[in-house]
């Protein structure tokens, strides 16, 4: 049986790479573009659901935190 998730990713830009993490659960990937790396996290998802059950998903709230450093 096949169902679809729809999932949250935050995608930073390190150095030469785009970093495309998943926000429900614990997999990241990269890629030269913002693109590859959502695509490549969509592949590393699938991969990862394979061995471990599909959560049930609540939707994501995001923030602003702000952080005082010296």
């Amino acid at each position: 049986m096949t169902r679809e998730l729809h999932l949250t990713a935050a995608i930073t830009h390190e150095g030469e790479w785009y970093v495309a993490r998943c926000l429900q659960v614990e997999v990241t990937s990269q890629g030269e573009t913002v693109e590859e790396s959502v695509d490549n996290l969509r592949e590393a998802l699938e991969l990862y659901f394979e061995d471990v059950s599909a959560p049930d998903i609540t939707e994501v709230m995001t923030a602003l935190v702000e952080v005082r450093i010296a």
